[in-house]
C-alpha cells in the first residue's frame, strides 16, 4: 500500500493544526516557529505542505502562518490570491505587498506563548 503525504506525516499534520487553531486572532507565527515547537526544527516546509493541506478542514486559521520574515509566501494555496491578504487585513493585521508591516510586534512564538510554568 502506498501512504499519501497526509496518511504518511497525519500525525505531524495533525500536530501542526492544533498549534495553528492556538494562534490568537490578529496575531501570526511561522512555519520555522510551528517547527521548533513540535520538536522538529527542520521540519519549516512540512509545516507549509500541512498548511497546504489544511484548507480541506474547518476551523484552522492558516492565514496566520508566514514565513520568518513575515512574508505572505504561502498565498498560493488559498482559493483567490487576495485571501490571505484580506483575513489578516480582517484581524487588523497591517499588509503592504504581501509582507506584514509590525510582523515582530505581532509575532506569536508558540514556544513563548505556550510554555508550561
Amino acid at each position: 500500500m502506498t501512504l499519501s503525504i497526509n496518511d504518511k506525516h497525519k500525525d505531524f499534520f495533525d500536530n501542526v493544526f492544533d498549534v495553528v487553531r492556538l494562534i490568537p486572532e490578529g496575531r501570526v507565527t511561522s512555519y520555522g516557529a510551528i517547527a521548533r515547537y513540535l520538536g522538529s526544527a527542520k521540519s519549516s516546509r512540512m509545516v507549509g505542505w500541512a498548511m497546504n493541506a489544511s484548507h480541506r478542514y474547518p476551523g484552522i486559521p492558516a492565514h496566520r502562518v508566514v514565513n520568518r520574515q513575515g512574508l505572505l509566501t504561502g498565498k498560493a494555496n488559498f482559493a483567490h490570491p487576495t485571501e490571505m491578504e484580506e483575513k489578516l487585513k480582517q484581524e487588523s493585521v497591517v499588509v503592504v505587498a504581501d509582507q506584514i508591516i509590525n510582523f515582530k510586534e505581532i509575532f506569536w512564538d508558540p514556544n513563548e506563548e505556550l510554555k508550561i510554568d
